[in-house]
């Protein structure tokens, strides 16, 4: 291992992870696939690792809840023209899923989204968010998918175990009758506390959101045995152990969607 990481900057920076999570940059290249990988991560070393099972899971989360996102969205921008559409995004780095879900609409249905939209990123850390601003930008631009939208990208930043803050967004929110989903492709479900997930998830209810998409880390014998052979801090909860913390939360679980290995 410590020879290959010589060789691949990529799985350097995987192994040098002491947070217990894999930084959103990286994590978003990642996503990009071993044929689509940046000068100086893109040796045949960092390909093999874009290239690996797990990877695929990485891209094939984001996608995911991206469509759950856009097909949990088509009711109420249909039923109400005229309200701004507000997404927010916990622990959501660059809220890939966030823009997904608006390029999906904007392709499948793009008179629903010619109205007011902000994408609230709650994110610990500045970086992601940052990226993530500069790709909406560049997507906004002519012939990008999303050119003639006006999207307003906020970074708060959030530390998950103190909700206040999402709390006051969403009171605001509410008050002028937005359209609210929210989302965490790969971050609070996952690495949070059963605390942490049932305290923001119960904030949210509290606000009347009627949407919320989010991965949940599988609790198969193989996906604990991969988790045992990294630093990464992950909650291997599976859905039937996600499901009584929505509950308590007052959700339950409406639609979901494996990731097969």
């Amino acid at each position: 291992m410590r020879l290959a990481a010589r060789r691949s900057l990529l799985l350097r920076k995987i192994l040098a992870s002491d947070n217990g999570y894999l930084d959103s940059i990286t994590t978003y290249m990642l996503k990009l696939g071993a044929d689509h990988l940046p000068p100086g991560f893109d040796g045949p070393v960092d390909r093999k690792v874009a290239a690996a099972p797990h990877m695929a899971l990485v891209r094939l989360r984001m996608q995911q809840i991206a469509r759950l996102l856009a097909e949990a969205l088509l009711a109420p921008l249909t039923d109400a023209p005229g309200a701004p559409l507000h997404l927010v995004n916990i622990a959501g780095g660059p809220a890939l899923d966030s823009i997904n879900a608006l390029i999906m609409l904007a392709r499948a249905h793009a008179a629903l989204i010619h109205r007011a939209i902000a994408i609230h990123v709650f994110d610990a850390q500045q970086d992601g968010p940052t990226f993530g601003a500069r790709a909406l930008l560049a997507l906004t631009a002519p012939e990008g998918p999303l050119h003639g939208l006006e999207i307003e990208f906020q970074h708060h930043a959030y530390d998950w175990n103190d909700t206040a803050p999402l709390a006051r967004l969403l009171a605001g929110l509410a008050a002028d009758r937005a359209i609210i989903a929210a989302s965490s492709e790969g971050g609070l479900f996952e690495y949070g506390t059963d605390e942490a997930v049932v305290a923001n998830l119960a904030a949210l209810a509290r606000a009347g959101v009627p949407i919320v998409a989010g991965s949940v880390t599988s609790s198969s014998t193989l996906r604990k045995r991969m988790i045992a052979q990294t630093s990464f801090r992950l909650f291997a909860r599976g859905l039937e152990g996600f499901a009584p913390l929505a509950e308590r939360s007052g959700y339950a679980i409406a639609e979901s969607r494996t990731a097969v290995m």
